[in-house]
């Protein structure tokens, strides 16, 4: 099958060209991707894009995914994810690297003592929204990057619904940033939750969003 990769930043200019067209048998996975690039990626560390959410390396990749290597991004630009897909959290922690960074801190919230959650998400919204509030909390702790990826639908007891990441040129600015992103999140982002547990299914309510 043919997978048409787009290339970003010192990717593209390495291969000089935006987009390549890469052959591979059928069920290939996105680290075979990256095996296939080797020429191109080197030692960059980089995370695969498909349909324009972040993957994890056992991704398989279907003949007319929207599929992009993406290297680490620089300054404080957040890199938010929120879909279906499982969380990668090295992926996540990847996009805030940095050599400026001496500290990086990551948060995982997990669902816990029941057999799941389902999240709903107003999608055209809560990215929108997550962005905001990651530009906010990188401007307010001086951070380097910050990211966060949040999932939709039904996560399984004991997997990431939610991860951060914020580096910083020290830890109480990372832990700081960190911790105000997430807080924020669950306060404001338009994202709902049931908790199921066997047959028993329960709405999580919190407090109204702030109106401004």
């Amino acid at each position: 099958m043919i997978i048409n990769v787009r290339l970003f930043a010192g990717l593209r200019e390495r291969a000089q060209t935006s987009e390549i067209e890469v052959d591979l048998p059928e069920g290939s996975t996105a680290a075979e991707l990256l095996d296939a690039l080797a020429d191109i990626v080197d030692d960059t560390r980089c995370v695969v894009a498909v349909n324009r959410h972040y993957t994890g390396p056992d991704t398989v990749l279907r003949a007319g995914d929207e599929v992009a290597l993406v290297p680490p991004v620089s300054g404080g630009a957040p890199v938010v994810s929120v879909g279906p897909e499982a969380i990668d959290l090295s992926a996540i922690a990847a996009q805030v690297a940095s050599p400026r960074a001496g500290a990086t801190v990551t948060f995982t919230g997990m669902t816990r003592d029941v057999e799941s959650l389902e999240y709903e998400a107003y999608q055209q919204m809560v990215i929108e929204r997550i962005t905001q509030i990651c530009d906010e909390v990188a401007a307010d702790h001086g951070l380097i990057a910050i990211a966060a990826a949040h999932r939709t639908g039904t996560v399984p007891l004991g997997e990431a619904s939610v991860v951060i990441a914020a580096s910083a040129a020290h830890r109480p600015e990372a832990f700081a940033g960190a911790r105000e992103a997430i807080d924020r999140i669950k306060a404001e982002a338009p994202i709902w939750k049931v908790e199921i547990d066997g047959a028993d299914r329960r709405r999580v309510e919190g407090q109204l969003p702030p109106s401004s």
